[in-house]
């Protein structure tokens, strides 16, 4: 079977009040897990995850209750050169980015999320991309040393790259940061550590 992620854990000091949040801000339906993490970090952890909707009032409307429930606003939901959308971060240093490529609506709001993708940033975009192929990922979009997009394989989540400070900037945070990534990724059969120090988990293992 191709590679996949069928879930991602969030470290925090207090996994129920991140769970609370994170209900309240996207719903229950998400492929979270949340345990608890007492190891430091600070500053840029080096990931963001994308929330996907169908259009613009579906963007508006899960930021709303996200900012609602606690999110802090990093970048206000606006129009861009490739769609809709904003990035905030939530009480435990999560940073989202909620987003459409569809810049007019069609419908009525909805807080449905279509897809999820977890961007990593990555010190070597060459290098990270060559472990996760070896692990099984299939690539389905490559731009030389600067994106990759790897097929999602039936997983709930969606892995890419981008180098860190790329991914810095998308993000609208300082590109400095160091200690834990307070994030594990569950995919796979065996444990491992990619080359950007996050924790990989054998899918039983989080969810």
């Amino acid at each position: 079977m191709p590679m996949n992620i069928t879930s991602l854990t969030i470290e925090t000091p207090d996994p129920a009040a991140a769970e609370a949040f994170h209900t309240a801000a996207f719903g229950a339906d998400l492929p979270l897990a949340f345990r608890a993490c007492d190891v430091p970090t600070d500053g840029f952890r080096g990931f963001h995850i994308s929330l996907i909707t169908a259009q613009p009032a579906d963007v508006d409307a899960l930021a709303e209750t996200a900012i609602a429930a606690g999110a802090e606003v990093i970048k206000p939901v606006t129009k861009s050169l490739w769609g809709y959308g904003g990035v905030l971060r939530s009480p435990d240093g999560t940073i989202w980015k909620v987003v459409s490529e569809s810049k007019k609506n069609k419908g009525p709001a909805s807080r449905t999320v279509q897809g999820v993708v977890l961007l990593i940033g990555a010190d070597d975009v060459a290098a990270s991309k060559a472990f996760h192929v070896e692990r099984g990922f299939g690539v389905a979009k490559s731009f030389g040393k600067k994106y990759v997009e790897f097929e999602a394989g039936g997983g709930a989540v969606t892995l890419g790259l981008l180098s860190r400070k790329a991914l810095a900037k998308d993000a609208g945070v300082p590109v400095d940061g160091s200690g834990s990534h307070r994030l594990a990724i569950s995919g796979g059969t065996t444990a491992a550590t990619d080359p950007d120090g996050f924790a990989w988990e054998p899918a039983e293992v989080s969810v």
